[in-house]
């Protein structure tokens, strides 16, 4: 679908945002989606009752990421004559909590845990890094609670929940005292086996509201109910962590919201890729700890399945980073652990691969003489040399502005771009290394691609799986410039171009379902387990979700469940899930569980073993579905794009300038066929088409690019 806009009204002298929104407009029904990423914070505005889709792209502000979100909503209100009023729904992706535990910039959290076991965070899983000797190069971080704000108190229970010492509350309460008396500004309570019994981390925290503070607490049994103590008390005191300064910013931006007159519902992006209302975000901000990259995830598998491929790869390449990711089925690969900087982060959490390349990933030759690309980045300020702000450094974007394969501006038209500025950022890369200064530009590019096709194997050939099996969509401000590129390197083809690729991330919040996840740890080998004593559990935990999903507000009628089982082989150090159908375990159900889980581990390790099964987590999924985008399909006319070419250029391929056509999405019509070398502009990307692939507009106006002479439907569709 073609973006539509409309010239931006102008505000007051005074700048007040509020002034930018126009409120001569027509009534309308609209979900705004945001992202805010590193270097730029997209916008995606649906109108409900037409379907037309409005978007803008703004600088961020990484000093308080809510200016930039809210300047960019009064101009997307106002660039779409939209009413303030008539947004009934805002879905925002944050990289907040993420922010702030790379930064190291969180509360001063306290930790209570049971006697003995005050060492826990530092004594973590003794794992160091590779390679060889890499434990002598180790820069172990410090854990997020320090240990002279760690308190030990006596208390025991079993892991079958079993009370073995009775709660010291006097002892306790002296502990709290303690704590609040050195200041700290958020509580964490983990106590051992409370997973499996929570009755004295409740009270431990009754006892914190007796006190009359409003600290925040966060409890290990409500933040991650699971086993392993380490990963348990690292998630909730991360949550603690970020708890104050997420609540900080949700406010400050409610606030600016209302300022704007936007009185709509706002809903969180969790890291699986769900919705959570402000109130739970604000609880359990841990969960929103890939928010961002969650949502370009769920924008991946939607155009993917409308495109009729329900396998495909994400590349989702922005200023700072590129994300990658998988999708099977037409769903989302959802992991239960990832990591943040050096720390294991066990929430539920969309599976993605994160690499230092990005648009303003700095080249540089170190004094090896080899030519190195990222991670270290430009950001949004100064930025890339060509943007004119004051970077004087040579990034991937102006090795793109090098070679031609970028239009003279960007934001249709509101950003130009200092080509002079690029060459003259990259001279010295080209000098080092004894090139031309075309050539230097294009290695930056050669080196930038093996980087993220590095990523792109992670998450296929490490995991037994062929990438010519897949497409690829890409998007973010960047990726369809190199999605091309990339699909060479790794010979996933089609490449789908979205109508929005600058913003899919946007657009995949609102495709998000509320959504949560409940568990139980349940260790029992598979042949001792009970299987009534099984679905007990299971159902038990089904209504759970379902209760959250009412306190959540959405109604009955919109509510689904999905069960899953987490097996391994005995005692071993590491499961992975199953989903179970918790009516027909006892008709053999469980049994089959040891059949299943061998044909995953050959499938993702390539052996099984003849060695016993065991449960270890049940879980209930619950979501609830919410409308979802509808896109327009469009019958296939003419193959032939004249109409949409807006000029002519010349693209640097392989040693030598080549002339290229320069087309406008927008004038794109289903049924055309873009041969390359080409360039595609639109306001929030640009794609690249190389020689001899051909870029085919389909009925949902996506760009599916493929080498020439390929058929446009190959096995990969719909399978």
């Amino acid at each position: 679908m073609r973006a539509q806009r409309r010239p931006a009204r102008r505000g007051r002298a005074d700048g007040r945002l509020k002034s930018l929104v126009t409120h001569e407009t027509r009534r309308i029904s609209a979900r705004l989606g945001i992202d805010v990423g590193g270097t730029f914070t997209d916008l995606l505005l649906l109108d409900e009752q037409s379907g037309e889709i409005h978007l803008r792209k703004t600088p961020s502000t990484p000093e308080d990421q809510s200016v930039g979100l809210v300047t960019g909503t009064a101009a997307l209100l106002a660039d779409a004559g939209v009413r303030p009023g008539d947004v009934r729904s805002v879905l925002h992706g944050t990289t907040v909590s993420t922010n702030i535990v790379l930064e190291e910039k969180g509360a001063r959290v306290g930790l209570i845990v049971t006697e003995n076991f005050e060492q826990l965070l530092h004594l973590a899983r003794s794992q160091t890094p590779g390679p060889l000797a890499g434990w002598m190069i180790m820069r172990k971080p410090d854990p997020l609670a320090d240990l002279s704000l760690t308190r030990g108190i006596e208390e025991r229970i079993d892991a079958r929940g079993r009370v073995l010492r009775p709660l010291d509350e006097e002892g306790a309460r002296a502990a709290i005292r303690e704590l609040l008396d050195a200041g700290v500004e958020s509580l964490t309570v983990s106590l051992l086996h409370a997973y499996a019994n929570d009755a004295h981390e409740r009270r431990v925290k009754a006892l914190v509201e007796e006190t009359g503070t409003d600290l925040p607490v966060s409890l290990s049994s409500e933040i991650l109910p699971e086993f392993r103590e380490y990963e348990r008390t690292l998630v909730t005191v991360m949550n603690a962590y970020v708890r104050p300064s997420m609540r900080r910013y949700l406010r400050n931006l409610d606030d600016k919201l209302q300022g704007l007159d936007l009185d709509a519902r706002v809903h969180i992006v969790r890291s699986d890729g769900g919705l959570m209302s402000v109130e739970r975000a604000t609880e359990s901000p841990a969960h929103t700890m890939l928010s961002g990259p969650a949502g370009g995830v769920s924008g991946a598998a939607f155009v993917a399945g409308r495109a009729g491929f329900r396998n495909a790869l994400g590349f989702d390449m922005g200023g700072t980073s590129t994300d990658v990711s998988l999708v099977r089925d037409g769903e989302p690969t959802i992991s239960r652990q990832t990591s943040l900087g050096y720390y294991p982060v066990k929430v539920p959490s969309v599976e993605v691969h994160s690499v230092g390349a990005g648009g303003g990933s700095i080249a540089h030759v170190p004094m090896t003489g080899a030519l190195r690309v990222g991670p270290q980045s430009a950001g949004a300020s100064p930025g890339p040399a060509c943007y004119g702000k004051g970077g004087t450094l040579p990034t991937v974007t102006d090795a793109n502005v090098v070679l031609g394969r970028l239009p003279p501006s960007l934001l249709g038209g509101e950003m130009a771009l200092d080509a002079a500025a690029s060459a003259s950022a990259l001279s010295p890369i080209a000098r080092a290394m004894n090139l031309d200064l075309h050539q230097a530009a294009e290695g930056v590019l050669d080196i930038v691609n093996e980087n993220m096709f590095g990523a792109l194997r992670l998450v296929t050939v490490q995991k037994g799986l062929d990438p010519r099996d897949f497409a690829l969509v890409a998007f973010g401000g960047a990726g369809p410039l190199h999605g091309n590129a990339l699909a060479v390197l790794a010979g996933c083809f089609p490449v789908i171009v979205p109508p929005t690729p600058g913003v899919l991330s946007a657009l995949g919040f609102l495709c998000s379902d509320v959504r949560n996840e409940f568990a139980r740890t349940y260790i029992r080998p598979l042949e001792e387990a009970d299987p009534d004593d099984v679905r007990r559990v299971l159902e038990a935990l089904g209504e759970q979700a379902r209760a959250w999903l009412r306190d959540e507000g959405m109604a009955e009628a919109r509510h689904s469940l999905r069960f899953e089982a987490d097996v391994r082989y005995l005692r071993q150090g590491y499961e992975f899930s199953l989903e179970v159908e918790p009516g027909a375990l006892a008709n053999g159900g469980v049994a089959a569980l040891t059949e299943r889980f061998g044909d995953s581990h050959e499938q993702l390790y390539g052996f099984r073993l003849d060695h016993p099964v065991e449960l270890v987590n049940l879980r209930a999924v619950g979501a609830a579905n919410v409308v979802k985008v509808e896109f327009p399909r469009f019958e296939p006319g003419d193959a032939d794009p004249q109409g949409a070419v807006t000029g002519d250029t010349r693209v640097y391929f392989g040693g030598a300038f080549l002339p290229a056509l320069v087309y406008e999405r927008s004038r794109l019509r289903a049924g055309h066929e873009v041969r390359g070398p080409a360039i595609v502009t639109q306001r929030d990307s640009t794609t690249l088409i190389h020689p001899g692939h051909v870029g085919e507009v389909d009925e949902y106006l996506n760009i599916l690019i493929r080498p020439a002479g390929e058929p446009a439907a190959g096995s990969k569709r719909h399978g």
